[in-house]
């Protein structure tokens, strides 16, 4: 309660803020003494009076012990006034019982108000009021020394719990810890991860960024439709032949030849998946399968491959593509047929020994030819180093180079004349579907060692999926569409369900209907992309860190003020280096691990010799 200034008498003891005070002075404001001799001129309401004095000295102000307890017990729930209260605490109402009370009261425990009203507060609301009390003490107490142990990096195990908070923000779901804040650590998911790493809470491999990129982390569990009873062209006199990389688990693609017509079989995903069932629409949301080197995540349940990859059962349901290829390199007498395949599985490896044997030889020459035509129109050629990161069984790192094979040329051309003739098959019959096209990369130059091909990459754009066919520049194709992963990627799928309704006589999707579905896949797909990047980096930079002794080569790429941009085709991994003035473009650098910085997905490397 403001004070009346003409009862206000000099020298009496005020309550300025929560400090006591001397009125020294009176007037338009009052003049008044701070503890310490301090002066400040105030008005009225902002002081409120505990006793009239004379005070002649702040310093009159001496402690004082009463009894608290008794007061309250024979006051409780009533209502008392300071002066009252202070002659039953300390038998005297003076000016130093007046403050002694007044600190009392400012407690807010037993008692509570203003000096001419105070309440006694029941037994109830004390008892509960000191429990909440003591336990927010006990509260901050724990919390000074959790963060004095996070400091220490020595937790204990009932710390765990607390630091969900901060494993949310490395995860990127969350945007703010009150933990790193206290600690003056960045609130970043680099600097959560970091921090939990320092504490012991993750170990070094722990891979955060299936969670940060909000990627599914396990196959959909969605029951499967039966397959369909129709009739199909039977090619299992035909022998087909899926090649993969060793380990392969989704085959969908194999290759036959018949004299002069190569037959590309893909799984025929789209009789087993329907537009807009349960499956499909998971398959959408997802857009692709996700490859980590702990394993594969599909966007379709397991149960699909097993039934429909190509020779995982001794015959196969498949949507076929038959091609002629001219000497020139061109598709012509393009058919599609739902077929039975009987299919053999072979590594690239074990087809490169066998490229002069029949049938391997004569799908030579029709891969070859439009190579040559696809190359003469532009196609562009990165020849950079790649590697297979995975995880053994034993959680040993293994990273395998993939050399550049001729049997994965020879597939992945006929990939492409597969994704061509199913192209061509739609264009033709006005059916809806996604092409891939390309515009050409800034500059003309042609990429021959790992310096040039290294700068092309940078010129290079971002294939996109859309519904007007255009050139695809990169490819060096005038008309592309993707087709032959549909186990693994949706776009393929949506063109095969598309090819489907076509040859059943059902209804097509329509162009609005196609690109929305693409949209939505694509974001999906995307995500799973970053997602590959950045667990393939985290493996390697782990496989470095419990390598420290490694060594190897690099090579240089780009040359920067200070600083060498070098390649190291053994990982297929760059980094930036410090290296001797006179550094030369595709020099060969011996190369030593320096530093590794997992939460930042960095490494630095020093040169040797």
């Amino acid at each position: 309660m403001a004070t009346d200034q003409a009862i206000l008498p000099l020298e009496s003891l005020v309550l300025y803020k929560v400090k006591p005070a001397r009125v020294i002075g009176l007037g338009d404001k009052i003049e008044i003494e701070l503890e310490g001799g301090e002066t400040k001129r105030v008005r009225p309401k902002d002081i409120v009076l505990l006793h009239p004095g004379p005070v002649h000295s702040l310093s009159e102000l001496v402690p004082l012990d009463g009894e608290l307890d008794a007061a309250w017990e024979l006051l409780e729930g009533s209502e008392t006034t300071l002066r009252d209260l202070a002659e039953l605490l300390f038998n005297d109402y003076t000016p130093a019982s007046a403050w002694a009370t007044w600190q009392r009261v400012a407690e807010g425990l037993a008692f509570v108000g203003t000096p001419e009203s105070i309440q006694v507060r029941p037994r109830a609301v004390v008892e509960r009021e000191q429990a909440e009390r003591a336990a927010k003490v006990s509260a901050e107490r724990a919390w000074r020394d959790f963060l004095e142990r996070m400091q220490q990096a020595r937790l204990l195990p009932e710390d765990q719990a607390r630091l969900v908070e901060v494993e949310r923000l490395a995860l990127g779901l969350s945007e703010h810890s009150r933990i790193l804040e206290a600690l003056g650590y960045p609130e970043t998911p680099e600097g959560a991860h970091r921090t939990l790493i320092q504490v012991g809470y993750w170990p070094e491999r722990y891979n955060p960024y299936p969670t940060r990129c909000g990627v599914p982390q396990a196959d959909p569990e969605l029951p499967l439709p039966e397959p369909r009873d129709e009739d199909r062209l039977d090619l299992t006199e035909l022998a087909a032949y899926a090649i993969d990389d060793e380990g392969n688990q989704d085959p969908d693609d194999a290759i036959s030849i018949e004299d002069d017509r190569l037959w590309v079989h893909v799984a025929d995903v789209a009789a087993l998946v329907g537009p807009d069932s349960p499956i499909e629409r998971e398959a959408r949301t997802r857009g692709a399968n996700l490859y980590l080197p702990e394993g594969v995540i599909n966007m379709l349940p397991a149960g699909v491959t097993e039934q429909l990859g190509l020779g995982l059962q001794p015959i196969s349901p498949a949507l076929s593509f038959a091609m002629r290829c001219d000497p020139a390199g061109n598709l012509h007498d393009i058919e599609v047929h739902r077929t039975w395949v009987r299919v053999i599985r072979l590594s690239y490896a074990e087809v490169e020994t066998r490229l002069d044997e029949t049938p391997f030889a004569q799908m030579r020459v029709l891969t070859e030819r439009y190579r040559a035509r696809r190359f003469a129109m532009g196609a562009g050629q990165l020849n950079l180093p790649e590697v297979s990161v995975r995880l053994d069984q034993d959680g040993r790192i293994q990273i395998r180079p993939l050399p550049p094979l001729l049997s994965r040329e020879l597939v992945t051309d006929a990939m492409l004349m597969a994704g061509e003739a199913a192209a061509r098959f739609c264009l033709e019959r006005a059916i809806p579907i996604p092409f891939a096209v390309q515009p050409p990369p800034d500059g003309n130059e042609l990429g021959t060692d790992l310096a040039s091909m290294h700068a092309r990459r940078r010129n290079f754009k971002p294939t996109r999926l859309v519904l007007e066919p255009d050139r695809h520049a990169g490819l060096g194709l005038d008309l592309y569409t993707r087709a032959t992963s549909p186990l693994r990627r949706y776009s393929d799928l949506l063109v095969h369900q598309q090819i489907r309704a076509w040859l059943t006589g059902g209804p097509l999707l329509a162009q609005a209907q196609v690109v929305e579905r693409i949209g939505e896949a694509e974001l999906g797909a995307a995500n799973a992309r970053r997602c590959e990047r950045l667990a393939n980096q985290h493996w390697k930079l782990v496989y470095l860190k419990e390598n420290p002794n490694w060594r190897g080569e690099g090579i240089v790429v780009d040359l920067e003020e200070r600083r060498a941009i070098v390649l190291v085709p053994a990982l297929a991994l760059e980094a930036r280096v410090r290296l001797r003035e006179g550094a030369a473009l595709n020099q060969v650098v011996r190369l030593a691990v320096n530093e590794v910085d997992l939460p930042e997905l960095n490494v630095s490397f020093r040169p040797l010799g």
